[in-house]
């Protein structure tokens, strides 16, 4: 068969969905060389129907450009503009305008931390970041208004503080990274931690009018993510949640479970703008996704209650937590409770990545249980196996996160399974235990970092997959007793407990600088946020010192906070007064 029959084969196979594959083909006919990746992302094609396309047509070729020869243009020439994958996106001729703020956002972009393919990480073009802010400000009335971004790796928060410094915007991520690199831009974006399996930070609920979120492409995924915006909304009769969600056009079951899995949440689809996200990358869906414009009903509040109730953590594509990988409950924390057993028998314990000597036992259940009643804890916080220590009262992460523990247990073990290790220093102190054992899926990446992080707090040690954290005796006197009790209080707002502390008496400086309370606050005595009189300081002091040194803090608690923060919050209490 010729190239121009197999093309109209081809064309004509494809029906009234063939219009992208003309505009591929007056693409290629235009003059302009163009990669496989950047047609399929013009075009808003999976990869594979651009390849189909490509094999059928006689191409010339510079390195890993193609086009149709010059010569050969007229019999390929397919009717059609070429523009039109952008028939879903109404702010296209607002861009131009923005060029400075496009090319910012490209230097960023290029910038940030690279995507973590277990997050399903994949970058959106400067241009859609860039395009989001603006139909946020042709479709919405925005000055005073809140925005909540459901995870950030794509920086719409920096777009939409660049074009609109109006609005408020506020990003929860699980990625310490990206939480790190907005804050560095100094745009005025709050940054709270969030994985959103386990629930979605107490600063940001109720807070946003709009909610805007680029989710895992799963049907757990998005709806995982859709519920957490919805949650985030403080006005609940007109708030919207935007969302973005793309599919091949050759799995059209996946994207009906997708729509299903908002239906389920009685979102009412107010609008759908096709193509409009763009991506380096996802070259299986067209490098392109749609985007939704969501509107909460009466009944979504009850459906979402529910969707949260039968939470499922395995939620990606790709990685530990993948749909695909999900494994039984329990096994991670098995596998670990097993080395534990060698763990306690061993002479002693090393701080640090040690070996386990005995590792390549077999694991049994008899074995798992006895390496936790050997621990004998008074809690079991995690999915563990029914029938080890059913006595033992249980608790789920998310609880363990959302509120202190009823009971004040001394010990207790807590299983992490793979996927959710960015949550272990905030479970660690989130319990108020004495000695905390945790079973990992894996050995604990980034020790010192998190030794370092705690050890205000607790005392690190590891055998392979098994940390134990030995809370430490809190100081007496001085700074480090106010970073305590702000650590130790990890549930409550954290700027509330650090102007209580400042506020106690008994209260010293570090050596030195001790100023007498009767001058505490006086010209030339300026109260710090970690240097106060024996006497503390007034409240309005207190509260001066803690808006000066934390005006990030707002009413976030120690658990929300970006890993940067919370060493900034210590480095901030703990730095010498001045002279």
């Amino acid at each position: 068969m010729g190239g121009h029959e197999a093309i109209d084969e081809l064309l004509a196979e494809a029906g009234v969905d063939g219009l992208r594959l003309r505009g591929a083909l007056a693409l290629l006919a235009g003059g302009r060389w163009w990669t496989l990746s950047d047609l399929v992302r013009e075009t808003a094609t999976p990869r594979r129907t651009i390849e189909s396309l490509l094999r059928a047509l006689p191409l010339e070729h510079s390195g890993d450009r193609v086009r149709i020869p010059m010569d050969q243009v007229n019999r390929y020439n397919a009717g059609v503009e070429p523009e039109i994958s952008d028939l879903g996106n109404p702010v296209s001729e607002m861009v131009p305008e923005h060029a400075e703020t496009l090319a910012r956002l490209e230097r960023l972009i290029a910038e940030a931390p690279r995507g973590r393919h277990a997050l399903d990480h994949v970058s959106a073009t400067a241009e859609t970041v860039l395009r989001r802010a603006l139909l946020l400000g042709r479709r919405f009335w925005l000055p005073g208004s809140r925005l909540l971004c459901v995870g950030d790796h794509d920086l719409t928060s920096l777009a939409v503080r660049m074009v609109h410094p109006e609005v408020e915007v506020a990003v929860a991520d699980i990625d310490d990274r990206i939480l790190e690199f907005v804050d560095a831009q100094d745009l005025g974006v709050r940054t709270r931690w969030a994985d959103l399996r386990l629930g979605l930070p107490p600063s940001l609920r109720g807070w946003a009018d709009l909610a805007i979120t680029d989710p895992p492409y799963t049907p757990d995924g998005i709806g995982l993510f859709a519920a957490r915006a919805a949650e985030g909304l403080r006005d609940r009769e007109r708030g919207r949640i935007l969302l973005a969600y793309g599919a091949s056009e050759r799995t059209p079951m996946l994207a009906l479970k997708v729509q299903k899995a908002l239906v389920d949440l009685n979102l009412l689809h107010e609008a759908i703008f096709p193509h409009f996200n763009r991506y380096y990358g996802a070259e299986a869906i067209g490098s392109a996704a749609d985007l939704y414009v969501l509107r909460p009903t009466t009944k979504t509040w009850p459906a979402i209650a529910a969707r949260l109730d039968r939470l499922a953590t395995a939620i990606y594509t790709q990685g530990p937590q993948a749909v695909e990988s999900a494994g039984r409950p329990g096994k991670a924390a098995a596998q670990a409770a097993a080395q534990a057993t060698a763990v306690d028998s061993a002479a002693g314990r090393t701080a640090g990545t040690g070996t386990d000597s005995t590792a390549g036992t077999g694991v049994d259940g008899a074995a798992d249980e006895a390496a936790v009643t050997a621990f004998g804890p008074d809690l079991l916080a995690g999915d563990w196996p029914r029938g080890l220590l059913p006595q033992v009262p249980r608790t789920r992460l998310a609880t363990l996160l959302a509120k202190p523990y009823a009971a004040d247990p001394r010990r207790v073990v807590i299983a992490v399974p793979a996927g959710l290790e960015a949550a272990l220093p905030r479970l660690l102190l989130a319990t108020r235990a004495s000695h905390v054992r945790v079973l990992t899926a894996a050995p604990v990446a980034g020790l010192p970092a998190l030794a370092a992080l705690l050890a205000p707090v607790y005392e690190l040690t590891v055998e392979g997959r098994v940390l134990d954290a030995v809370r430490l005796a809190p100081p007496e006197v001085g700074p480090d007793r106010i970073v305590r009790a702000i650590l130790d209080s990890a549930h409550g707002k954290l700027a509330n407990t650090w102007r209580e502390a400042l506020t106690r008496t008994g209260l010293t400086t570090t050596p030195g600088h001790t100023t007498p309370p009767e001058h505490a606050g006086a010209p030339g005595h300026g109260a710090t946020a970690g240097h106060g009189g024996t006497a503390g300081l007034t409240k309005r002091q207190a509260r001066a010192a803690v808006e000066e040194a934390a005006p990030w803090a707002g009413d976030a608690t120690p658990l929300e906070l970006p890993l940067h923060r919370l060493a900034q919050l210590t480095a901030e209490i703990t730095a010498p007064a001045p002279a």
